[in-house]
C-alpha cells in the first residue's frame, strides 16, 4: 500500500516527545515541515496545527533526527544479487536511517570519477534515502597508488577509504593523508595488519582456543591505528577511525587526543552489544571484521561512548548472500546486515541503563553529520526535514524473513528487541510508514518517494 504526499503541502506532527541531541532538547510538543524543512517547532505546537498543514498525531512517541549511517556495504555495482541501492535504502528507511554512506568495496570499485557519478545517479533513480558515495583512497583498493581525490570529491565523493582492506605501506599512507589535507578531504581508514590477522577468524583468545578457530589478536587492530594517528600527527590530515573494537585502541586514541592529535573514530553496534560468546555453535551471522571482541572490551566499547571518545555508532551494514554463509566458520565470509537493527539495538544500551538516550542519538546521527559536513542530524528551524518518530517501548522480535534487505544475514534474529521505527521522513516526505498488521504480511508500508 502506497501513501500519497504533496511535497508543497505543510506537515505538522503534534503530540510527539521532541528529542535533539545537537541542542539538547527533551520535551513534548510538535514541528512543522514546510518545502522540505523544519519551518517550526516547539510546545507552542503540541496541540496546535496551521490552517491547510497534514496533520500526524505522533501518539507520545519520539521524534528526532533521521540517522546517519556512515559505513554501509551494498552490491552495486557488481554484487546486486545482494542488494542494491534500492533495497539497502528501503532497510535504511525502516531502520530510521535517512543518510547512508556506501563504501568503495564493490566491482568494480569506486575509484573513478564515472564511478561516482554512477552511484550518485542511481541513489537519485532508485532509493528513497540520501546516499553518498565514498570514494577507494587507493587505485582499486590495492594499497599501493592513491586515487585522484581532488576530483572524486569534486564528483561527489564524501570521504575516502580503503574499504575492509588497510593500506599497509605507511608511505603511501603517509601521501595520501597529506595529499587529502589539501583538498579537506577525510581519510576513513581499516584499521587491521592483514599479517599479524593471518587466517584468523575471531577474536584470538580463551574462546577461540576453545571452538578450535584461529585467533585475530587486538594487536593487529592497535598497531595499525597507533602507526595512523603517528602519520597524522606527521601530515595534519583528517582521519577517521572507520570502526574500533578492543580497549587497547581506546587506550591508544586517548592517548592521541592527550597529545593534541585531531581524530575521529567509529564502532559497529554489533560491537557494542554481542561479544566472541555470542558465536556460540559457530554462528557465521556473527563472523564480523574486525571479530566481536571480548566481554570487557564490549564494556569497555561502551564506556568509550558514554564517555565521548567514541564518536559515531554506524550498523556496519554488510550483506552476504547464503551460498557464502552457510559454511563452515572458518571458510564463511565476514559481514553482517545492520541497516534496520542498528537503532532498536542501540535503544537496548539505554533500555539496560548503559548509555543514556541522547547520547546514543548524538552518535547516531548529530556526530556524523558533523564529521562529514551535511546540514542534517538535528531538530532546528531551517534545518533538512530529516526526521524519524519511535516507539521507544514496545517489544517484538525480530524474523530475519521480514526484514528489507536482499540478503539476511543478521546478528539478531529471533532476537527481542524494543524500539521500532513508526514514520520516516525524508526532505519532509515520509518514505516509511509502519502499519501493524494492517498492511499485509510484513505489517509494513512503504509511502510513495
Amino acid at each position: 500500500m502506497e501513501q500519497e504526499q504533496s511535497p508543497s503541502r505543510p506537515v505538522v506532527l503534534i503530540n510527539a516527545r521532541l528529542v535533539d541531541p545537537a541542542s539538547g532538547r527533551d520535551e513534548s510538543g510538535g514541528l512543522l515541515i514546510e518545502e522540505g524543512r523544519i519551518a517550526d517547532l516547539g510546545p507552542h505546537l503540541r496541540r496546535n496545527a496551521p490552517d491547510g498543514a497534514e496533520v500526524v498525531d505522533c501518539d507520545g512517541h519520539m521524534l528526532c533526527p533521521g540517522l546517519v549511517d556512515m559505513l554501509v556495504f551494498t552490491g552495486e555495482p557488481g554484487f546486486e544479487h545482494r542488494e542494491t541501492l534500492a533495497t539497502a535504502s528501503r532497510a535504511a528507511a525502516a531502520g530510521g536511517v535517512t543518510t547512508m554512506v556506501c563504501m568503495p568495496n564493490t566491482e568494480p570499485v569506486i575509484d573513478d570519477v564515472a564511478l561516482v557519478d554512477f552511484v550518485q545517479r542511481r541513489a537519485r533513480d532508485t532509493a528513497i534515502v540520501h546516499v553518498h558515495p565514498m570514494a577507494a583512497m587507493t587505485k582499486g583498493l590495492r594499497g599501493e597508488e592513491m586515487t585522484e581525490i581532488g576530483l572524486l570529491k569534486a564528483a561527489g565523493a564524501i570521504a575516502f577509504s580503503n574499504g575492509k582492506l588497510s593500506v599497509a605501506n605507511a608511505g603511501v599512507m603517509r601521501r595520501t593523508l597529506a595529499y587529502a589535507k589539501d583538498f579537506d578531504a577525510l581519510i576513513v581508514h581499516h584499521c587491521e595488519d592483514r599479517d599479524l590477522a593471518a587466517d584468523g577468524v575471531m577474536n584470538e583468545g580463551p574462546v577461540s582456543a576453545r571452538l578450535g578457530l584461529p585467533g585475530i589478536p587486538a594487536a593487529a587492530e592497535t598497531i595499525i591505528l597507533e602507526r595512523d594517528l603517528r602519520l597524522v600527527a606527521l601530515t595534519g590530515g583528517r582521519y577517521h577511525a572507520a570502526v574500533i573494537s578492543c580497549a587497547e585502541s581506546l587506550a591508544v586514541l586517548r592517548a592521541a587526543r592527550r597529545r593534541g592529535i585531531a581524530l575521529t573514530c567509529g564502532i559497529t553496534i554489533n560491537h557494542l552489544t554481542l561479544n566472541e560468546t555470542d558465536i556460540g555453535p559457530y554462528r557465521t551471522f556473527l563472523k564480523l571484521r574486525p571479530p566481536l571482541r571480548s566481554e570487557a572490551d564490549r564494556r569497555a566499547m561502551v564506556e568509550g561512548l558514554r564517555e565521548g571518545d567514541i564518536d559515531v555508532i554506524v550498523s556496519g551494514h554488510d550483506p552476504q548472500d547464503t551460498d557464502v554463509k552457510r559454511r563452515p566458520f572458518e571458510e564463511a565470509a565476514d559481514g553482517a546486515i545492520g541497516l534496520e537493527t542498528l537503532l532498536p539495538a542501540a535503544l537496548g544500551l539505554h533500555d539496560r541503563g548503559e548509555v543514556p538516550l541522547m547520547v546514543l542519538l548524538r552518535a547516531l546521527s548529530t556526530r556524523p553529520a558533523e564529521i562529514l559536513g551535511l546540514p542534517v542530524g538535528r531538530l532546528q528551524q531551517g534545518a533538512p526535514a530529516d526526521l524519524i518518530v519511535v516507539d521507544l517501548e514496545t517489544p517484538w522480535v525480530l524474523d530475519r524473513d521480514r526484514l528489507r534487505s536482499r540478503s539476511k544475514n543478521t546478528p539478531f534474529d529471533e532476537a527481542t528487541l524494543k524500539g521500532r521505527v513508526l514514520r520516516t521522513f525524508v526532505a519532509g516526505r515520509c518514505v516509511w510508514e509502519y502499519a501493524g498488521g494492517a498492511a499485509g504480511a510484513d505489517g509494513v508500508r512503504e509511502a510513495a518517494s
